[in-house]
């Protein structure tokens, strides 16, 4: 048992530690959340914070460049205020020049972030402090908190949704052509495979963008300046939760906010594209922490009541509260009763709170088809919906006719199918200490993105926070980073289609590359060497 206690730090067996190895997800603190002691290295050394001034002012730099990029190949309003000004509307004037600007901005950020990692590598001797990492985040973020919208145009759906519910219709029912009728200012900036479609947001969500339309009225720029606002309020929340879980994990708060708050998929999605996972994320990391901090009942029910509002803005956070009830049971004793009275408690928890939400809210239980919304338009990305296409495909060629419908429904019911029964799997291995709960989390948030039928890119957000903060592990964290920095270049930065002006997507994208090449050269010798960026960390940390 002592040796379980050394290996895994809850008294595992001996016996259960390949399977922690092999999972990735290992617990390295408390299994009840307590705060487990992370050793401190020593600080960067003179040549090494010169080195880490460059990448700042370098990913600095990049996203100045993506800011100015975002004025002419943003996500901006059909009306834009911009294009009227004589020097700060020229980027919207010249777009083939700011696109290029913004693929420029984007390569620099993302390399950036990646030298930034060899100060933030877990074992490592000498590591980047807090206050170093959090400047690093703010100077890079903040170009992109003031830019025009990037990447998405969702923003504009978040406004129209919120008005429709404002006016007193219900957005379960409704989109914002029917709603709001075609020539609504708000409606004109919501891309069209939205403007049928009812909201897909949770109820709580659609409470609160109801409160900024009633302060902004039809002010397309107002309403998305106060929705980056409360966006960036949930990203904060999230950076205070994360340290302070990463401790309870036995994982060093840099280590974690790095792979987090500095990752480029947060800057360029929950930042600049204003997707709501930040709300989201810093909701239920946040009541997490809370339920964790106050060990008593009240502290329990009022953490519980944190992590389902977070659930009625996004329902996956909901997978959340079966993880925190982990916690609970194991801080309780560990026994399976403590388990069931834990559960009972907090489903009933969830409905009385989700109960007065749907009430407060006015529309009854239309939330819950809030799952299936998305899922209404097909994307090649998500593994699943490709699986059902690619069958209905194969069935026309074969002259079967067209089942693609059908293979859609079959594929989507098999990866609900198999997420149940992985979360089942994790949550009960958490219970029995073989995971930590909170990579757990990570893991099943992860595999309902992946298994879904619709699949984005922002929403690798559900899975890599949990995961960052509660493993050391080597193989996760090269995973992690080369996942994050492909993806987020992913997504080209203009946020709409370039129809009739696709020719000029090439020559932008060629132009940022050979620009990056030239800056390259630039701070070459003067950035830490990229690769290999985690050779401290040892394979079974």
């Amino acid at each position: 048992m002592a040796a379980g206690r050394a290996a895994g730090g809850v008294g595992l067996d001996e016996k259960h530690s390949p399977g922690h190895d092999r999972m990735g997800v290992r617990p390295n603190g408390a299994a009840d959340g307590t705060v487990t002691e992370v050793e401190q290295p020593a600080s960067l050394d003179h040549g090494e914070r010169r080195q880490l001034d460059v990448v700042r002012r370098f990913g600095t730099a990049g996203a100045l460049l993506l800011g100015v990029g975002a004025i002419g190949a943003g996500a901006a309003p059909v009306d834009n205020p911009l294009s009227g000004l004589r020097l700060i509307g020229l980027p919207a004037r010249m777009p083939t020049t700011a696109m290029a600007c913004a693929w420029l901005g984007m390569l620099m950020i993302v390399i950036g972030w990646l030298w930034l990692g060899r100060f933030a590598v877990p074992g490592a001797r000498r590591m980047v402090s807090r206050t170093q990492l959090d400047r690093t985040v703010v100077m890079w973020a903040l170009p992109l908190a003031v830019a025009p919208p990037l990447f998405s145009r969702d923003m504009y759906a978040y406004l129209a949704q919120s008005a429709i519910a404002a006016q007193g219709t219900d957005p379960y029912m409704y989109g914002p052509s029917a709603a709001l009728g075609v020539d609504h200012p708000l409606t004109a900036n919501v891309p069209n495979i939205w403007r049928d479609t009812p909201a897909p947001y949770g109820p709580g969500f659609l409470m609160l963008g109801r409160v900024i339309i009633t302060v902004v009225g039809d002010n397309v720029v107002l309403g998305v300046l106060l929705w980056r606002i409360v966006m960036l309020a949930g990203l904060v929340l999230a950076i205070w939760a994360i340290p302070r879980l990463a401790r309870r994990c036995g994982v060093h708060p840099t280590c974690a906010l790095w792979l987090t708050a500095a990752n480029p998929i947060v800057l360029f999605h929950a930042i600049s594209g204003m997707h709501n996972e930040a709300l989201l994320m810093g909701i239920m990391l946040a009541g997490i922490e809370l339920g964790l901090r106050w060990r008593n009942l009240l502290g329990a029910v009022a953490a519980a009541i944190v992590i389902t509002v977070a659930g009625a803005i996004k329902p996956p956070a909901f997978v959340a509260l079966g993880f925190f009830g982990v916690y609970l049971a194991r801080r309780r004793g560990g026994r399976f009763s403590d388990l069931v009275k834990v559960a009972t408690l907090l489903v009933v928890i969830f409905l009385a709170a989700m109960t007065v939400i749907t009430v407060a809210s006015g529309w009854g239980l239309g939330w819950i088809e809030t799952f299936d919304v998305p899922n209404r338009i097909k994307t090649w990305l998500a593994p699943m919906t490709a699986f059902g296409m690619t069958g209905g495909g194969i069935g026309m060629m074969l002259g079967l006719g067209n089942h693609t419908d059908a293979m859609l429904v079959l594929t989507k019911l098999i990866g609900y199918g198999i997420s149940v029964v992985l979360c089942v799997r994790l949550l009960w291995s958490s219970f029995k200490g073989r995971v930590e709960p909170l990579a757990g989390l990570g893991v099943a948030l992860g595999a309902v993105a992946l298994l879904g039928p619709v699949l984005h890119p922002w929403y690798l957000l559900w899975a890599i926070p949990p995961l960052a903060l509660s493993t050391n592990d080597k193989r996760f964290r090269i995973t992690a980073t080369v996942v994050s920095a492909s993806v987020a270049l992913l997504v080209p930065p203009t946020g709409m289609a370039y129809t009739l002006r696709a020719y000029m997507i090439p020559f932008a994208v060629i132009a940022a590359v050979l620009a990056f090449l030239i800056t390259l050269l630039f701070v070459r010798g003067k950035v830490p060497q990229l690769l290999p960026p985690f050779s401290n960390v040892s394979k079974r940390s």
